[in-house]
């Protein structure tokens, strides 16, 4: 492992996150004068000072990076971010909150979970407010990727950083280069965000609320400025909005990059997961109007839109709620969270396994019920007229095992410090898909378990976040090897 490169990239991105992630906040608190533009210059020089403690010493290495120290990296760095991430929300006096806290409100915003420990959201500083809608955002698409579109000088080979943290079982660059790659993504990502911030304010949301809000919906992240949320705003096109770009926000990025480069629809007319994707949607938005038509004699407009606003929220691991989110009992929540294992598509901002491994995982165990019948005939698994190799779908396999594996043991870790089935199912299944609200105990917030809990369930958002392999791999003892 080059030790000295990775103290020097970790000390690097330390550095930019104190640029990027710091600055914003500060000028929206000299705007509004929220009396915290101290806690967060504070909170600037000593993530600052902590890169650059990290850099010096290091300066000089400039080695290559294999692929196993890019993995280290973004496990270090998603590890430091989430506890420097923390630091405003230390510092402020208006928050007064524990360190533990403090910590699960910064990783649930990096990792785009929604999990809050916070109750009167509507009363804090704007500056507090904008800064937790900020950090989903630059978690949304990846900090890592905007290093490498953006710090080329950092001398490493771009594409370990990438592999390491981009998701999905299928990596595709878009372009030749990696450092493209990764500046056109987050071209068509900012771009997307202007589009839902200036659809939300046009739709009635004031500018603060917009711009909050879109960060946080192209994120798929779940963070309100409000404790209502969406029911705050209690407005039909407003929740239309949210649910085109949450949709939006769950297709691969490079079929909205191609779309636009080519300046046609062809990218998504062609791509199998987006159409399954659609389509499960479709399916579960279908149900839930049937179900809540079941238990309700007046079913209008309003009420069906409302209905599949939660629908798409949950389903894509978004988060948000509306007005008539503690009406739903019983089967829906069960069902929304069971569609939250899926989540998005692979190279979008949404939490889950994603949607083309469960399409693997059907077609093979499909394929394993054929050869019952037919034994000795050679059946390929196919994405479109595309066969898939077999060590793809091993992996896919090992990765749904793992996944499986860490669920119930966090799971039953949550029930052994005393939570009950209900919370602890939920709780877990809304951090490692990255999903936010839960049920039981955590149906409001996660103010009220204990702080092992949380750290606990901090870690299943990291892990959720990274897709369980990437974490997972450095406490293998033949990753240490030379």
């Amino acid at each position: 492992m080059q030790i000295k490169s990775v103290i020097r990239i970790l000390g690097l991105l330390l550095g930019l996150f104190s640029f990027l992630a710091i600055i914003p906040p500060i000028i929206v608190s000299l705007i509004y004068e929220d009396n915290e533009t101290w806690s967060f210059f504070y909170a600037f020089i000593l993530i600052l000072v902590s890169g650059l403690v990290l850099w010096l010493p290091a300066i000089n290495a400039k080695t290559d990076l294999k692929l196993r120290d890019g993995f280290i990296i973004v496990v270090l760095f998603w590890f430091v971010l989430s506890a420097f991430g923390s630091l405003p929300m230390i510092l402020s006096e208006s928050l007064d909150i524990s360190l533990t806290n403090a910590l699960f409100e910064s990783v649930s915003g990096l990792t785009t979970t929604g999990a809050t420990i916070l109750y009167e959201i509507d009363s804090l500083p704007e500056s507090i407010l904008f800064y937790r809608q900020y950090l989903q955002w630059l978690g949304g698409l990846g900090i890592i990727v905007l290093a490498v579109a953006v710090l080329p000088m950092l001398g490493v080979g771009g594409m370990q950083l990438y592999k390491a943290e981009v998701a999905g079982p299928i990596k595709n660059k878009i372009t030749p280069r990696i450092t493209e790659t990764a500046k056109w993504l987050w071209i068509v990502y900012v771009s997307m965000t202007l589009l839902c911030a200036i659809s939300y304010y046009f739709a009635g949301m004031s500018i603060f609320d917009s711009i909050c809000h879109s960060f946080s919906t192209i994120a798929i992240g779940g963070f309100s400025t409000h404790n209502q949320s969406f029911g705050f705003f209690n407005n039909q096109w407003i929740e239309l909005i949210a649910i085109f770009f949450m949709i939006a926000a769950c297709l691969n990025f490079s079929l909205h990059y191609l779309a636009f480069k080519n300046k046609s629809l062809l990218p998504y007319k062609e791509n199998n997961e987006a159409y399954f994707f659609i389509f499960l949607i479709i399916l579960v938005s279908i149900i839930s109007i049937i179900y809540i038509s079941g238990k309700s004699s007046n079913l209008g407009s309003r009420e069906i839109i409302s209905n599949i606003f939660y629908v798409v929220s949950i389903s894509t691991t978004t988060g948000f709620t509306n007005s008539n989110y503690f009406n739903y009992v019983g089967f829906l929540p069960i069902l929304l969270i069971l569609f939250s294992f899926i989540g998005g598509c692979a190279g979008s901002t949404a939490g889950g396994m994603k949607v083309i491994r469960v399409i693997l995982l059907v077609k093979q165990g499909y394929r394993e019920l054929k050869r019952l019948i037919h034994p000795n005939s050679k059946i390929k698994v196919k994405i479109g007229d595309t066969a898939i190799n077999e060590r793809t779908l091993e992996t896919i396999w090992g990765f749904f095992a793992i996944y499986v594996f860490v669920f119930i043991s966090v799971m039953l870790l949550l029930m052994l410090s005393g939570l009950d089935f209900t919370t602890s199912f939920s709780a877990v299944a809304a951090t490692i898909n990255n999903l936010g609200p839960g049920q039981g105990d955590v149906l409001l917030n996660y103010a009220n378990i204990s702080d092992l809990n949380k750290w606990i369930l901090s870690f299943s958002m990291i892990v959720g976040r990274l897709e369980i392999f990437t974490l997972l791999v450095i406490f293998i003892p033949d990753f240490w090897k030379k």
